[in-house]
């Protein structure tokens, strides 16, 4: 039987028009798809320019996740928005024919201000805004988030803004551009604008196949080209770059127009250049050294040290890899250490001597305590139960099939309190285990025989007092650095059930849109890119 296709989207009016255009192709080649919406980053947070949050693929991070934890077989993006290096084990699949490319300005009233020193205009983009500033350079422009239908909202509402700009493509899809809209063809649009990416895993075959009988090759030499401009330049959310390359259908040749600008509007420097399609090869690195060779550098550099720069000292409580730490600007210094360090015990061989009915494991020290032990070979659990995602990826990889996961201790408590028919589970747990589990287990008649595999042993480190935030991955790491540090800074906590206990301690409590590290970096980033 044919697998059905899940199709990864955010959760706007937009992306899920996007998601549905590819299920509609995709079902008339015949495959079988449904969709799955997602919140994004970008979605989430919309007090802040989306240059401001500097994270790269704040739109597209979260779909990505879904896919390498299985729980999406392909995401649907617009290009624009999805950096141009992506994550490793995830290609790009296909993308569809291009749409309107162009920005356009919906106005609040009429073309009036053009002409005055004191017109307002609103927009969300570094690139639309620089480039705006430099035509008209007395306007004021100011940030305007959210999607589309949002954006519009916001745009009526205003008493004071003369207009907004938008992605044409955007509102021609949901069939919301206004009668009186003003086609911005001297804008030269984002990298990729108005074009529709489909992202898959590279190991799956199937859905690659499927991906691939949705490719427009044009658009993808296209856009292809502006990505690289894009990648060349070293630019991304932060850089205003603008960037258009289209096939001149009677010459076969490829037009390319790109800029990139100061952040103020004060300086541009723009290139264009034609090539025959198929001798393209070298033509974004050319335009890329064009700007760069005219000071492209210097300017981006320039509008880097114009900035104000503003120093932040974080903690995280975990080790961390020098990639995720690279991962942070340059204006936020991090430093690490373990606050909690693991010990498998030696667990007893008649643990394992009958099959165990009902096995619980709330996390991957669990696991690796288990096969510390053990080998797979030896295990014989019949029905395993799990907390989190990631826990059951590492069961599932190492051990055997999980029966049921659920998101956190309690949620899973309050399922096998009625679903188990044999009342009695077995739960291999740390010395410093939550309370929750086995007290729930227990007032609803279920035995709890529990198996220390691991001891977690606190291990404080005194934080120096510049330290504004700290990363928390635990309670007991909360509780490890209660022992030697003080409750004045900002937890930034992994998930609810750590917030949860650092709320007891600490004034100011944030918590990750996800249950990773990378997304406790984001969260950092978040926070501080505004401040």
């Amino acid at each position: 039987m044919q697998k059905t296709i899940r199709i990864g989207t955010r959760d706007s009016q937009l992306a899920l028009w996007q998601a549905n255009k590819v299920r509609k192709e995709l079902a008339e080649l015949g495959y079988e798809s449904e969709i799955v919406p997602i919140k994004s980053t970008g979605d989430i947070v919309l007090d802040k320019p989306l240059y401001e949050l500097g994270i790269t693929g704040i739109f597209t991070k979260n779909l990505d996740i879904a896919m390498l934890n299985g729980d999406i077989d392909i995401a649907v993006h617009s290009l624009k928005d999805v950096p141009t290096v992506l994550p490793e084990g995830i290609i790009q699949g296909a993308v569809l024919k291009r749409a309107n490319y162009n920005d356009i300005l919906v106005l609040k009233d009429t073309e009036e201000f053009f002409g005055q020193p004191n017109g307002i205009i609103a927009t969300g983009s570094l690139r639309r805004k620089a480039m705006w500033l430099n035509r008209y350079p007395t306007h004021k422009v100011e940030d305007l988030r959210g999607n589309v239908n949002t954006r519009l909202q916001k745009l009526e509402d205003s008493e004071t803004w003369n207009g907004a700009i938008f992605a044409a493509a955007g509102l021609e899809r949901i069939g919301k551009r206004p009668k009186g809209a003003i086609s911005l063809s001297w804008m030269i649009p984002a990298p990729a604008q108005g074009t529709i990416m489909v992202a898959c895993l590279e190991k799956d075959d199937f859905t690659k196949d499927a991906c691939e009988q949705l490719n427009h090759y044009e658009t993808q030499v296209c856009v292809g080209i502006e990505r690289e401009f894009l990648n060349q330049l070293e630019g991304g959310c932060t850089a205003p770059i603008g960037a258009l390359a289209y096939v001149d259908e009677k010459t076969e040749e490829i037009n390319f127009k790109g800029v990139l600008l100061k952040k103020d509007g004060s300086k541009k420097i723009t290139v264009t250049k034609t090539a025959k399609m198929g001798r393209h090869r070298f033509l974004a690195k050319d335009c890329a050294d064009y700007i760069i060779n005219r000071g492209g550098k210097e300017l981006m550099l320039d509008d880097m040290e114009g900035e104000t720069l503003v120093s932040h000292n974080v903690y995280s409580t975990k080790k961390l890899s020098e990639a995720q730490k690279k991962t942070l600007p340059s204006t936020i210094g991090i430093e690490d250490s373990d606050f909690i360090k693991i010990r498998f015990n030696r667990i007893p061989p008649k643990v394992m001597k009958n099959e165990l009915e009902n096995v619980i494991i709330t996390s991957q020290n669990g696991v690796e305590a288990i096969l510390n032990s053990f080998t797979k070979d030896e295990l014989k659990f019949k029905d395993i139960y799990c907390v989190g995602r990631r826990t059951k990826k590492l069961i599932e990889n190492r051990i055997g099939k999980v029966t049921h996961v659920a998101k956190n201790a309690k949620k899973l408590a309050e399922y096998l309190s009625t679903a188990l028919e044999n009342k009695e589970v077995t739960y291999f747990c740390s010395d410093l285990r939550l309370d929750i589990l086995p007290a729930y287990l227990q007032t609803h008649d279920i035995v709890v025989n529990e198996v220390e595999a691991y001891k977690t042993m606190l291990s404080p480190v005194k934080i120096d007092d510049t330290v504004s935030g700290v990363l928390f991955y635990s309670p007991s790491g909360i509780e490890s650095y209660l022992k030697e540090n003080s409750k004045d800074k900002i937890a930034f906590c992994i998930g609810e059930t750590t917030a949860k206990e650092a709320r007891k301690h600490f004034d100011k409590v944030e918590v990750a849109n996800l249950p990773s590290v990378d997304s406790v970096l984001e969260l950092v980033k978040s926070h501080f890119s505004g401040n």
